[in-house]
């Protein structure tokens, strides 16, 4: 036995050795061999366990590895193996259990603490992951510096963009591309998109020097390093407008292939909003992308909803009704108070002519969620105008007690109220918002009750739509508030004495003495220089003496004008002075006494009219014996009178034309030979 035993502890310490000189050349699958080899010598061997769990992280086998913590929790207590279980909980998503596992450790250690930042991130919570790494940053200093400074600017970046907060200046140097990248999001979050291009720009510029100084690194690479700043790049571009470009851009980052399942979908997403409802098939492309594995592990919870919408506005688009009510309705079950999913689904509804359905689903989730309200009532309003109920429209509107005092609200208000000939109504729209004004400037001077430009906007604006629909009374009083508050104002003075003379004329007359002069009122005013202006329509002709040739000259282009003597008219060629003219010729054919319209049913008279065989020309005219031979027949009565009158023919503009039939028949003749064009 004890030799057994000497041989067993010289095994192992063989197979330690192995162990040690494989983990230095980073050989972990020859290292858990080993490992493996020692727990079959001792099964309960903390060390060996310990390194097996190593073992397995460097290989990737998060999984395994958990499984033997969680077998061994006897001997790999959790103060043993604290960050190793937190971290493999980590890599498996599941944070909340990682969150856990670091809180119940007994010592945090700065591997824990630089988890537990890592956590925080993932789960969100942007504040305390600041805090975090701001402590680690004062409290560390090793190599990994300028990475604890890129994850604190990361985090800076995460709350601008997607808590709205304005970054503080953390004095950060950046000399790297991931510094540079981080700044640039923080800024496109406040809206500074000029600015965060420019940062861009340098991210992309230090990001090429530094790849670029390793020998082993191809152009493909630092294309596809670059590809998450291009693709933000590109999102700039779309927020500017310049759709083409950013598409461009887009579909060039694409055809790279990049690994990050979070940049393609992201990518996809945005090439959809561009598409919006046209080129839907290549939509249905790009949507693939966003359903990729590992997707909702890449992006935060705002991007994965936003990529959900555009899935449900994408349904409905391409026409899959169903598939937009499903995606609406998980939505709206995920995030109740969400304007988007109810919004969503009443427009599905208005596709499929469901109008009060739609109104309906709209005023149930005002009723539940009283802080959306307004929004939800503008989308009502808007649907009872397409509806052509504006009274309903504008009795909404008026519900919405916050927006009532508001310019573009009363605006809106009085506009649709006059289309409706409702001028009362109107004017209590008007009177309403002057009041809200004058009470809440009362509370904010208390009781001093200057009246702000807004205020007196609204006054005046009342006052000249009164004037505009007869209310000289009513505006009146409007009127002398605005004279009140700036006497000096000649406008609203010219204003009042105008109300005042169709009412109260005596008071108009004393309003009247408050006019300045004319004098006063006079410009000086250059005529000359205003005459020889550009753009000047009337240029007066100066007046100077003539000298004697100029004189003479003048006179003479007078006779001139006054021997000038009016053209004779143009008569037609045939015009013969001793028939009197039609008197109807000035009229259109059809509107004259004498026209009795076209003959309709009659055609002229064709060789192969009939039966087969039979013709409809005489047989004398066809026979050609009889031509030369045969005595010439008779004419028929007046043939020769017709004949012998043609050189006395009155023109047709002078007389009413008995051959008005004849003549429409030559017309159509010429329209059917032209119809031959055809073949």
């Amino acid at each position: 036995k004890m030799a057994a035993a000497v041989g067993a502890a010289g095994a192992a310490a063989g197979l330690w050795s192995e162990v040690n000189r494989c983990g230095q050349n980073g050989d972990f699958a020859r290292a858990l061999k080993s490992v493996n080899k020692i727990l079959q010598i001792n099964k309960d061997d903390v060390t060996a366990l310990q390194c097996k769990v190593v073992c397995l992280i460097q290989n990737g086998n998060f999984k395994e590895a958990l499984g033997v913590i969680n077998t061994h929790t006897k001997v790999l207590t959790s103060d043993v193996i604290a960050f190793e279980k937190a971290y493999c909980e980590y890599r498996l998503n599941r944070i909340e259990s990682a969150l856990k596992t670091i809180q119940s450790a007994s010592q945090q250690t700065d591997k824990l603490k630089e988890l537990y930042g890592q956590v925080l991130y993932r789960l969100e919570r942007y504040d305390d992951c600041l805090a975090a790494y701001r402590d680690l940053i004062r409290n560390s200093q090793d190599e990994y510096e300028e990475e604890r400074k890129t994850n604190l600017s990361a985090v800076v970046a995460a709350q601008s963009t997607w808590e709205k907060v304005v970054p503080e200046d953390l004095g950060l140097r950046e000399a790297t591309y991931e510094l540079c990248y981080n700044s640039a999001c923080a800024l496109i979050g406040q809206g500074k998109l000029n600015e965060a291009m420019k940062k861009l720009q340098k991210a992309e510029e230090l990001c090429r020097q530094s790849l670029s100084e390793d020998s082993d690194v191809t152009e493909e690479d630092i294309e596809a390093e670059l590809a998450i700043i291009h693709g933000q790049m590109a999102y700039i571009m779309q927020l500017q407008g310049r759709t083409e470009d950013a598409l461009q851009l887009y579909n060039q980052i694409i055809k790279l292939k990049p690994t990050d399942v979070g940049l393609l979908a992201v990518i996809a997403n945005n090439i959809i909003t561009i598409n919006k409802d046209q080129n839907v098939f290549d939509s249905k492309k790009k949507v693939k992308l966003t359903n990729a594995e590992g997707v909702e592990h890449k992006l935060s919870k705002k991007q994965l909803q936003a990529i959900e919408f555009n899935k449900a506005l994408l349904a409905m688009y391409t026409n899959q009704a169903d598939q937009c009510r499903k995606l609406s309705a998980s939505l709206q079950s995920q995030s109740p108070e969400h304007l988007l999913p109810v919004l969503i689904q009443a427009a599905q509804l208005c596709r499929e002519k469901q109008h009060a359905k739609a109104v309906g689903l709209l005023q149930d989730f005002a009723d539940q969620h009283p802080a959306n309200a307004a929004e939800i009532k503008l989308t009502m309003a808007q649907l009872k105008i397409a509806q052509g109920s504006v009274t309903k429209a504008c009795m909404i509107l008026r519900s919405i007690e916050e927006l009532q005092h508001k310019p573009g609200m009363v605006s809106a208000l009085v506009t649709m109220y006059s289309h409706e000939e409702d001028i009362d109504s109107a004017i209590e729209v008007f009177t309403q918002a002057i009041q809200w004004y004058q009470q809440y400037q009362a509370s904010q001077t208390r009781g001093a009750n200057p009246k702000s430009p807004v205020h007196l906007s609204l006054i005046r604006e009342a006052a000249n739509f009164k004037l505009k629909h007869g209310r000289k009374k009513e505006a009146i009083s409007d009127l002398e508030e605005l004279w009140k508050q700036n006497p000096k104002d000649v406008h609203t003075l010219a204003q009042l004495i105008s109300a005042y003379s169709l009412v109260d004329p005596e008071k108009a007359k004393v309003l009247s003495k408050h006019l300045p002069s004319s004098d006063t009122m006079s410009l000086k005013v250059d005529v000359d220089a205003l005459e020889n202006s550009h753009g000047a329509t009337y240029v007066r002709k100066k007046a100077g003496k003539l000298t004697g040739d100029n004189q003479q000259k003048e006179q003479g282009q007078g006779d001139m004008k006054k021997k000038k003597k009016k053209k004779k008219g143009k008569l037609p060629k045939n015009y013969d002075p001793k028939v009197t003219p039609d008197p109807e010729r000035w009229l259109p054919m059809r509107e004259r006494s004498y026209y009795r319209g076209r003959k309709k049913g009659k055609k002229k008279d064709q060789v192969g009219k009939g039966t087969q065989g039979s013709t409809t020309t005489g047989s004398s005219e066809l026979d050609a014996s009889r031509t030369a031979s045969s005595p010439p027949t008779s004419p028929r009565p007046g043939s020769g009178a017709a004949v012998s009158a043609t050189s006395n023919v009155i023109p047709p503009r002078h007389q009413k034309p008995a051959g008005a039939p004849a003549t429409k028949k030559k017309q159509q003749q010429k329209k059917k030979k032209g119809a031959k064009g055809g073949w």
